[in-house]
């Protein structure tokens, strides 16, 4: 039987939610990384250097194979304004985060974080919880989704396109099993060395090859010469446009699995070393690659854009190194929610952090759970690069915005105009909460505009065979 939800204010270590001074804040820490070497399953364990693995391998993922697209339908001077000014938010609303984390030591997942900066409210650790999950596998359905597009492509469909899909998952489950990020950030380092790898092939080939071969209105030449252009083109729409922007938007808003990162660090203090190598990496993955990209594909841009390349070998070689990121993310937001259904599960017992059969059964069959749902997810729904932007508006315009804008009114209430540098900050997280309610109300219509648009017209049928390769 399910315990009840442990909030943050009922832990045994009464460490409070207001600010501490410096001392105080290191001692808490302290004092939860104490508890933890006390137990037989040690969870605070990563070094930054660890972490910062783990943040590339979460992010350095296939959607930055999508900003190609998102170029093509925005142009160059929206589409990389956009990519900078995500970049910029995404290191400001992180920071914040940080210093909140450090302020409340208690936190150990973005549902506790909800809980805290809503004023102890037990409906907002609730619908933190229920936004984890979704947003979580969804994406776990998206990554099975895309490793048995990899499969179909490499072995030109030579299986059901559901069998696909089915091996994916078990393989998902089995790399799942680790209880700890810390053994998760080893597999992180592959997964960012494929991902680099498919991205350097994919430049290669698209400067090599003679065309580029489809894009979504039709196959080279039919859509005229390879073009690129400064502003969006005649006739492009502004659900387009929000797409795109939510596409971007997506990629550059992680945060969500950040708490729990920052809680199995042994110096939660060093997370801005972690962060910084991360946000060098994402600036120059998520803008030049795309920007090449979109300079060779122009109007025939694919999301991903591997889809785009003329030469079947060439789509092959370099879309085959997706496999290992596509199963290593997904392991990474697998830990995450199972972390938060095992805390409810099982609680404060000692089966919790014990090497006992009831702990591992019980992890394992919460693994087996979220990746079956996360399978059925792939299955069912239609287009999930829609359902993407979808999350990115429901899920991110909290998870990365709106969230963090409730912060740093926490941390700097009664003086948020207090000099010069504190104004400008107050301000610019102003901005932060009118981009996170704008994604939740125009962006959020944007994208379920697209999704009736793929149910008004042909849609994959649900557990379909049909050939997904790009």
């Amino acid at each position: 039987m399910a315990s009840p939800p442990t909030y943050p204010d009922e832990k045994k270590l009464e460490l409070g939610t207001t600010a501490l001074d410096s001392d105080s804040e290191y001692n808490s820490f302290s004092a939860l990384i104490a508890e933890d070497e006390s137990h037989e399953i040690q969870l605070r364990t990563m070094t930054w250097q660890k972490a910062a693995w783990l943040l590339c391998g979460d992010q350095v993922c296939l959607a930055i194979m999508a900003q190609t697209w998102s170029l093509s339908v925005l142009g160059w001077v929206p589409g990389i304004l956009t990519m900078l000014g995500a970049g910029i938010l995404f290191w400001i609303t992180s920071m914040t985060m940080w210093r909140y984390i450090m302020k409340n030591p208690h936190i150990k997942d973005i549902c506790d974080f909800g809980y805290s900066i809503f004023g102890k409210n037990r409906l907002a650790y609730e619908f933190s919880g229920f936004m984890l999950l979704a947003n979580n596998i969804m994406l776990i359905g998206f990554h099975v989704l895309t490793g048995a597009k990899v499969l179909n492509t490499l072995s030109d469909h030579s299986l059901c396109t559901v069998v696909f899909s089915v091996i994916v998952t078990i393989m998902g489950i089995v790399m799942s099993l680790p209880r700890t990020l810390n053994h998760v950030s080893f597999m992180s380092m592959f997964s960012s060395v494929c991902m680099g790898i498919a991205i350097l092939l994919f430049l290669i080939f698209a400067g090599i090859e003679n065309a580029p071969g489809t894009g979504y209105d039709g196959v080279y030449p039919a859509d005229g010469p390879v073009k690129t252009y400064a502003f969006p083109l005649p006739g492009t729409t502004w659900v387009a446009c929000m797409n795109a922007v939510l596409n971007i938007t997506f990629l550059w808003v992680p945060q969500i699995l950040f708490p729990t990162f920052i809680a199995e660090m042994k110096k939660p203090e060093d997370f801005p070393k972690a962060l910084a190598v991360l946000t060098g990496i994402s600036a120059f993955l998520f803008v030049v690659p795309p920007a090449i990209g979109f300079r060779y594909l122009g109007q025939y841009s694919t999301a991903p854009a591997f889809g785009s390349l003329g030469v079947v070998a060439y789509k092959k070689a370099s879309f085959a190194f997706v496999i290992v990121p596509t199963l290593i993310i997904g392991v990474i937001y697998a830990n995450v929610s199972a972390k938060y259904v095992y805390g409810r599960v099982l609680g404060k017992s000692r089966h919790a952090h014990s090497n006992t059969v009831l702990g591992w059964g019980v992890w394992a069959a919460i693994m087996v759970g979220i990746w079956i749902i996360g399978f059925i997810f792939a299955e069912v729904i239609p287009s999930m690069g829609d359902f993407l932007s979808l999350l990115g508006a429901a899920f991110d315009s909290f998870f990365g915005f709106i969230y963090f804008a409730v912060a740093y009114w926490h941390l700097h209430r009664g003086n948020l105009f207090n000099g010069a540098a504190r104004s400008i900050m107050s301000v610019v997280h102003m901005f932060v909460l009118a981009v996170g309610l704008f994604l939740l109300g125009p962006g959020l219509y944007a994208a379920v505009e697209a999704i009736i648009a793929d149910y008004a017209g042909s849609t994959r049928p649900a557990f379909s065979c049909a050939n997904l390769a790009i």
